[in-house]
C-alpha cells in the first residue's frame, strides 16, 4: 500500500473516532495493521474478553512470529486458563490446555507439563509460583503491565503504537478544500451554493447572466457538523503569492513571539507591527534603535522591500499548498550500506564532515583527542591529544581545575563553512581553533578560554561578512574581555568571537572591545544555531530548561521566547537550503521529540513519530538533501521523509551501534557517519557514496604524502613513472596476449583498489619483507577449553554477531558455544585472546545436537547459519535442518528431510524467515520457515552447493559449487542471471573441492576461495579483478578463506597448517602464521597432519580471527598489542616501479628474497600470485 493510501486510512480512523463509530474503527485497525490501539486493547484485557483480545492481536502478529509475540499469546492464554481453574470450570480449563496452550509445548515442554499438573490441585495457588495470585481483576492488571512491555519491545509493533499528529476533523477539512476549489472552477458560481452530495464533482447550475465570483458560504448538507466549514471570503487565486517563498519567515515568528504559541495562532501581518523601519517586524515589542548601530547596520538595507512582500495569510486550514517538487526520491538515496568501520579508540562525542572534501571526517573523543579520518582510506590522517597551549595565560579557575582533574572531553567539533578552519569545544573552559592546511595537517591557530566550566556547543557564523565563532556553556557569568590571551591571532583582518554564558552572551573583538551583550537565558545554554535569511542574520539558542531564544547581532535582547518540546535538551538545525527549521531533543523523563517549525507562525508545523521507548540520554539528529531527517535511537538509525511524520525506514548498520548513536551526514548526503559501542565509527553510504569512497581509494598514495616525503621520492627516483603501453594489436589467440588481470591489478578496475594506509606505509628505501610469525611468543593465542564430548574435527566456525561468543559445529553434528564474560581483564566482555572463555550451556544441560539418524558422519557435509540477533542458529549434518533457540538450546523446529541433504545455509539478509539452502543434488531451495514451504527451487550447478552469499545492494544471490562454478540469481524473481566458471591453474578440472563465496562490506566485491586460488570479482559485472594462486611460501591447497570484519584483510588457511593474511584489495600476502604458533611440538611431530578446516573473523576487531582444526580444537589468534596488526602492507605496483627505477639508475638490480617473490612473481594468465 502506498504512503498516501496509508495516510488515508489514518484519516478514516480519525473520522470514525470523531463520529463515534468505535467498532468500525477497531475493525479497520485490525484489518490494516497500521495502528494498534493500546487503550482498546487494555479495555478488552481488563474485561476478560479473550476471544476479542486474540482476534485484535491477530491483525498485527501471529503466535510464532517472534519470541515477543509468543510470550504475549502465552500470557493471555495462561491467564484464561487460570481464570477457568479459579472458577472450578475444569472442562473449560482442559479445552484451553489442549486447544490453546498445547502450541507452546514444543518450545518449553517442562513448563507445559507444570501447567497441566495444576489440574490436579484443588486450588492452583497451592503451586509455589502461583501462591501470590490474587483476585481476577488484580491478576489481569498485573498481566496487562507485562503485555504492554512486550508489545512495546516487539519489533512488529514498532511505529504502530502512536497515531500521526492530525488536526481535528482533518478529512472534513480536505473535503471542504476540495469543494471550495471545485466551486472556484465553476463558470457561473453562486454566492451561496447548496452542495448535497460528494459522489460527483460540484458545479453551479447556469444562471441568467454570469456572476463574478463573490463571497461564498458553502453548505454541505451531506456532512454533519456544518460549523466546521468557515466562509472562504472573497475568492482569491488558489495559491496566494505570499504563502510561499516568504523572504522573512523569521520576521513572522519573532513578531508573533508575544502571542500564543499555538499552531493555530494567527500570523501577524507587517502592517500590525509598530516598529521602527530599520527593524521591520523583527521585534516582539517596540524598541528604540541604538544611536550607533555598529555591526547591525548591515541589516537595514532591504527590510522595507521585505516588508512590502509580506501579505495577510489565509487560515492554514483553508489553503491547500502544492507538494514540494523533488526528484524521484527512493530509499536508495539514503546511506544505509555499511561501507567501512574505523576504530577511534575512545568514545566518539562529536563528528563533522568537511564541507568540500566529502570523505574527510573530523572526530572528537571523550579522551580529548581530535582526529581527522579519511573515510575512503579507513585511515586516521592526523591526531591531536588535548593540552592547554599556554597555561600561563589561563585563569586561576582553569589552572586549578586542570590540577584537580586532568581528564578533558571534546563536546563539539565543526568545520568553518569554507573548510579552512576547524573548531573544538571542550568540557573545561576552552575552545581550540585550528587552521586546516591539507589532508594531514591542521595547525594551532587560536585558544580561547570561553567559559568557566563546560563549553556545550560551538558554531561558525558570518555576521557582516566576518567570520566568527559562537559558543555556549554552563557558566553563569564570565568576563571574556579580561581573559583573551595576547598571543591570539585573527581568522581574518576583522575577526569576531561570540561567547554565550548562562545568563549572558557577550561579543568581543580580539582587541578586547565588547561589541554586544546578549542577556536572557535563565539556565545553562545547551546549543546554538546561527542562520541567515537573505541579509538578516540571527542566532537561535536553546537552554536546558527547554527555552528557545533568537537574537539579532545587536544589544536589544532576545526576539523569541518559546518552549521546546520536552522542555529539556534540544538541538536546532536548518535544512541544507536554509528554508526549513527542525529541532530534536529529549525530556528529563526520556521522551524524545523531532519537530518541524513553522517560522511564519512561531509554532510547531509537524511532529514526527516513531520513538519507541524512553531514552537514557539525549537523542542526536541531522538533516540531508533537503528531504530526509535521521535520528540515532535504540541502537538504530531512523530515517524520516521531511514531508511525512511516520518513520520512513531504519537500519542497525549490521549491529554494534551505541544505544543513542551520534551521526553526521556529509554535505552531499551520500555518506553517514555513526558511532559504535566499541569506540568506533561506521560509514554508511549510498551507491554514489560507495563510488566516491572508491575514487579516494584509487587515488595516488603519493598525493597524500607530506611535501618532504614527495621531495625525497623525486630525488631518489625518477620524477615520473613511465609505463610502456601494451601492444593492442596482439592477436587474441597469441600466447603473448595480455591478461585483463595483470600483476594482481585489473587495468579496467583500478577504481576498486585503495592505496596503503599511512600506518602501513614503510620506508621505501628499504625492501619490503613478508612478516613471518613462527613462534608462539610472536602473537597472542587462546585455546577453547576442552569438553567431555569434544568433536572429532571442527566443520564450521562462527562468532556471534555480538562478538561475545564463538559457535562451533563439529563433524558429529553437535554445536558448542564458548562465551567471554566481563571482567577486569576483559571489561568489554568481547572475544579476546587475552582471556580464556567458558564453555556455555543452559541450566538444563542440553546440547545443540543435529539429527544424524541414519547418516554416515564421514560423508556428511555440516552446515550452519546464525540469525542476525543471535537468537537462533540453524544447522544440519546430513539429516534434517534444525532450528535451535540459542538461549535454551532447544530445537524450535526441523525441516527439509533428506534426500537430498542440505550442504549450505544462508539467512535472507532482509527476512529471517526466508532461508537459502544449498543441496547435495546441486539445487538451491528458497525456503519460508513461517509457512514451511519451498518457494523456489534454483537449478544451475552440476555438483553440490558449497557457498551462498547475498548482496542487498545488487539484489542478487551468488552461489558456488564443487563444480567450481559461480551462479548469480535475482532475489526478486529468483531467476538465474549469469554463470561463471572459475579459471583453474594448469587447465585442471574441478575435483569436487569446496568453492566459497563472501561479499565485501561494499556489497559489490566478491571473495571467491577454492583450493587452488583466491580471487576477487566485481559482482555487478561478474568479472574477475584479482587472483592469487597457491605457490612459494604457501604452496598447499587452501582449506578456507574469509574477509576480516572491515573487509580490509583476507584470512586464508592451508592444508599444511599455514595461515596467510592477505591485503583484501590487492590479494598480496602481508603475513604468514606458521602452524608452530598454535600447535604443540608433539602434534607437529605426529602423523595426524592437523590443520585449520574453518576460519572465522571477529565481527568487530579486524585483526582477530579464530580457527577450527581437524583434531577438534579451536583457537583464537591476535597480533601482539604492541604490533596491533598482522604485518605491514606489501608495496603497491607504483612502489615497485619506483624502487626498480631507482635500482636501475644506480646499477643495483638484485633478485628479491623468496618472500618478495611470493608477491612479485606473476604470469599474464594467472594474474598476481
Amino acid at each position: 500500500m502506498s504512503s498516501l493510501s496509508r495516510e488515508l486510512v489514518f484519516l478514516i480512523l480519525q473520522f470514525l473516532e470523531e463520529e463515534k463509530f468505535k467498532e468500525s474503527a477497531h475493525k479497520l485497525e485490525q484489518e490494516t495493521g497500521f495502528f494498534f490501539n493500546m487503550k482498546y486493547f487494555e479495555e478488552k484485557v481488563l474485561a476478560g474478553e479473550w476471544e476479542e483480545v486474540e482476534k485484535y492481536l491477530s491483525g498485527f502478529t501471529k503466535v510464532d512470529d517472534n519470541r515477543y509475540s509468543m510470550k504475549i499469546f502465552f500470557e493471555i492464554r495462561k491467564q484464561k486458563y487460570l481464570e477457568a481453574l479459579d472458577r472450578q470450570d475444569k472442562a473449560k480449563a482442559v479445552d484451553i490446555l489442549v486447544g490453546d496452550l498445547k502450541a507452546f509445548s514444543t518450545f518449553n515442554e517442562d513448563l507445559y507439563k507444570e501447567i497441566t499438573q495444576l489440574l490436579t490441585l484443588t486450588n492452583f495457588r497451592e503451586n509455589e509460583q502461583l501462591s501470590k495470585y490474587g483476585d481476577t481483576k488484580t491478576a489481569r492488571s498485573i498481566m496487562l503491565i507485562e503485555l504492554k512491555k512486550l508489545i512495546e519491545a516487539n519489533p512488529l509493533f514498532r511505529e504502530k503504537l502512536v497515531l500521526p499528529t492530525l488536526r481535528s476533523s482533518r478529512l472534513r477539512t480536505l473535503i471542504n478544500q476540495s469543494l471550495n476549489w471545485q466551486h472556484q472552477l465553476c463558470k457561473n458560481p453562486k454566492s451561496n451554493p447548496d452542495i448535497k452530495t460528494l459522489f460527483t464533482d460540484h458545479t453551479c447550475n447556469p444562471q441568467n447572466g454570469a456572476l463574478a465570483p463573490g463571497p461564498a458560504t458553502i453548505q454541505t448538507a451531506a456532512l454533519g457538523k456544518p460549523p466546521i466549514y468557515s466562509s472562504l471570503g472573497t475568492h482569491s487565486p488558489f495559491m496566494p503569492a505570499a504563502t510561499t517563498g516568504n523572504a522573512n519567515a523569521l520576521a513572522g515568528w519573532m513578531a508573533n513571539a508575544a502571542a500564543s504559541s499555538s499552531i493555530q495562532a494567527a500570523v501577524v501581518t507587517a502592517s500590525s507591527l509598530p516598529v521602527p523601519p530599520n527593524q521591520v517586524s523583527l521585534l516582539k515589542r517596540p524598541i528604540t534603535p541604538p544611536t550607533t548601530l555598529g555591526m547591525v547596520d548591515y541589516q537595514t538595507g532591504e527590510n522595507e522591500q521585505i516588508m512590502k512582500r509580506l501579505r495577510p495569510l489565509q487560515s492554514v486550514e483553508e489553503v491547500t499548498y502544492p507538494p514540494r517538487q523533488h526528484p524521484g526520491w527512493t530509499l536508495d538515496d539514503l546511506p544505509r550500506i555499511v561501507a567501512c568501520s574505523m576504530h577511534q579508540g575512545s568514545v566518539v562525542t562529536s563528528m563533522d564532515f568537511h564541507p568540500s572534501h566529502h570523505t574527510l571526517l573530523l572526530v572528537g573523543s571523550a579522551n580529548g583527542e581530535l582526529a581527522l579520518w579519511e573515510a575512503g582510506l579507513r585511515e586516521k590522517l592526523v591526531s591531536r591529544a588535548f593540552k592547554i597551549w599556554d597555561m600561563s595565560t589561563c585563569s586561576l579557575q582553569l589552572q586549578a581545575s586542570m590540577v584537580k582533574d586532568t581528564s578533558v572531553s571534546v563536546t563539539r567539533v565543526t568545520w568553518s563553512p569554507d573548510g579552512n578552519f576547524l573548531g573544538a569545544a571542550f568540557t573545561k573552559h576552552v575552545i581550540h581553533l585550528y587552521a586546516y592546511n591539507g589532508p594531514n595537517d591542521f595547525r594551532q591557530h587560536l585558544e580561547v578560554e570561553a567559559h568557566v566550566g563546560q563549553v556545550n556547543d560551538l558554531a561558525f557564523a558570518h555576521p557582516n561578512k566576518q567570520l566568527c565563532v559562537v559558543t555556549c556553556g554552563d557558566d553563569k557569568l564570565i568576563k571574556v574581555g579580561e581573559k583573551i590571551p595576547i598571543f591570539f591571532t585573527c581568522l581574518d583582518s576583522s575577526d569576531i568571537i561570540i561567547f554565550s554564558s548562562k545568563y549572558l552572551k557577550q561579543v568581543w573583538d580580539l582587541s578586547g572591545r565588547k561589541l554586544f551583550n546578549f542577556e536572557g537565558h535563565e539556565a545553562p545554554v545547551y546549543s546554538v544555531c546561527p542562520h541567515q535569511k537573505e541579509n538578516i542574520q540571527f542566532i537561535f539558542s536553546t537552554a536546558v530548561d527547554g527555552k528557545i531564544k533568537a537574537w539579532l547581532y545587536d544589544n536589544m535582547g532576545s526576539r523569541v521566547d518559546y518552549d521546546a518540546p520536552g522542555r529539556w535538551c534540544t538541538t536546532m538545525l536548518y535544512s541544507a537550503d536554509g528554508s526549513r527549521l527542525f529541532s530534536c531533543g529529549t525530556s528529563k523523563e526520556g521522551d524524545s521529540f523531532l519537530v518541524e517549525w513553522n517560522e511564519s507562525e512561531g509554532a510547531i508545523k509537524r511532529t514526527y513519530t516513531g520513538f519507541r521507548k524512553k531514552s537514557n540520554g539525549v537523542v542526536q539528529f541531522d538533516t540531508t538533501q533537503n528531504h530526509f531527517l535521521a535520528v540515532g535511537e535504540d541502537n538504530l538509525i531512523k530515517f524520516w521523509d521531511m514531508e511525512n511524520a511516520n518513520v520512513l525506514c531504519s537500519t542497525d548498520a549490521d549491529g554494534g551501534l551505541q544505544s543513542l548513536p551520534r551521526l553526521r551526514f556529509n554535505k552531499e548526503g551520500n555518506l553517514l557517519a555513526v558511532t559504535t559501542a566499541d569506540n568506533g565509527i561506521k560509514i554508511l553510504a549510498t551507491a554514489a557514496g560507495l563510488r566516491s569512497l572508491r575514487v579516494v581509494e584509487a587515488s595516488s598514495f603519493e598525493a597524500l604524502r607530506s611535501p618532504m616525503d614527495s621531495n625525497m621520492i623525486k630525488v631518489s627516483g625518477s620524477s615520473a613513472v613511465n609505463i610502456n603501453p601494451v601492444n593492442c594489436k596482439v592477436e587474441r589467440s597469441s600466447p603473448a596476449r595480455p591478461s585483463s588481470v595483470l600483476n594482481g591489478v585489473d587495468a579496467m578496475a583500478r577504481s576498486m583498489e585503495r592505496p596503503r594506509i599511512l600506518d602501513d606505509a614503510t620506508d621505501k628505501s628499504k625492501p619490503w619483507q613478508l612478516t613471518e610469525i613462527v613462534d608462539p611468543v610472536q602473537c597472542r593465542t587462546v585455546t577453547m577449553p576442552e569438553s567431555a564430548d569434544a568433536p572429532r574435527k571442527v566443520s564450521r566456525l562462527l562468532y556471534t554477531n555480538s562478538a561475545v561468543g564463538l559457535l562451533v559445529l563439529g563433524s558429529s553434528g553437535v554445536q558448542k558455544l564458548w562465551k567471554w564474560g566481563r571482567s577486569e581483564q576483559n571489561p568489554s566482555g568481547k572475544a579476546t585472546a587475552n582471556v580464556v572463555p567458558q564453555h556455555w550451556q543452559p541450566n538444563s544441560g542440553l546440547l545443540m545436537r543435529n539429527d544424524v539418524s541414519g547418516v554416515n558422519i564421514d560423508e556428511a557435509v555440516p552446515c550452519i547459519a546464525l540469525s542476525k540477533n543471535d537468537s537462533y542458529v540453524m544447522s544440519a549434518c546430513g539429516g534434517r535442518v534444525s532450528l535451535f533457540n540459542m538461549m535454551t538450546f532447544k530445537v524450535m523446529t526441523t525441516f527439509m528431510p533428506p534426500p537430498p541433504t542440505s550442504t549450505f545455509l544462508a539467512f535472507h539478509p532482509q527476512d529471517n524467515n526466508i532461508i537459502a539452502i544449498g543441496m547435495e543434488d546441486s539445487t538451491i531451495h528458497i525456503y519460508n520457515v513461517r509457512v514451511d514451504e519451498v518457494k523456489s527451487k534454483l537449478k544451475g550447478h552440476q555438483k553440490r552447493i558449497t557457498g551462498l552469499a547475498f548482496s542487498t545492494l545488487l539484489n542478487i544471490l551468488v552461489s558456488s559449487g564443487s563444480d567450481a562454478q559461480l551462479c548469480i540469481w535475482s532475489i526478486d524473481a529468483w531467476e538465474k542471471r549469469k554463470s561463471v566458471q572459475l579459471q583453474l591453474p594448469g587447465g585442471k578440472s574441478p575435483t569436487g573441492g569446496d568453492t566459497g563465496v563472501q561479499f565485501h562490506s561494499d556489497q559489490i566485491r566478491l571473495l571467491v576461495s577454492h583450493e587452488t586460488q583466491l580471487a576477487i570479482y566485481d559482482a555487478s559485472k561478474m568479472e574477475r579483478i584479482r587472483q592469487w594462486i597457491a605457490q612459494d611460501v604457501l604452496p598447499a591447497p587452501i582449506s578456507y578463506a574469509t574477509y576480516s570484519c572491515n573487509s580490509q584483510l583476507v584470512y586464508a588457511s592451508f592444508c599444511d597448517g599455514n595461515i596467510g593474511v592477505f591485503d583484501a584489495d590487492s590479494l598480496r600476502l602481508r603475513c604468514r602464521v606458521a602452524p608452530s604458533v598454535y600447535l604443540s611440538p608433539t602434534v607437529l611431530n605426529g602423523n595426524q597432519g592437523v590443520y585449520p578446516i574453518a576460519v572465522a573473523a571477529h565481527p568487530q576487531d579486524p585483526n582477530q580471527f579464530a580457527i577450527g582444526l581437524s583434531d577438534g580444537s579451536v583457537k583464537v589468534l591476535e597480533p601482539l598489542e604492541a604490533e596491533a596488526k598482522w604485518g605491514s602492507a606489501p608495496p603497491t605496483d607504483a612502489d615497485n616501479n619506483s624502487r626498480n627505477n631507482n635500482n636501475n639508475n644506480n646499477g643495483n638490480v638484485r633478485a628479491g628474497s623468496s618472500s618478495n617473490t611470493s608477491n612479485n612473481h606473476h604470469t599474464p594468465d594467472q594474474g598476481q600470485r
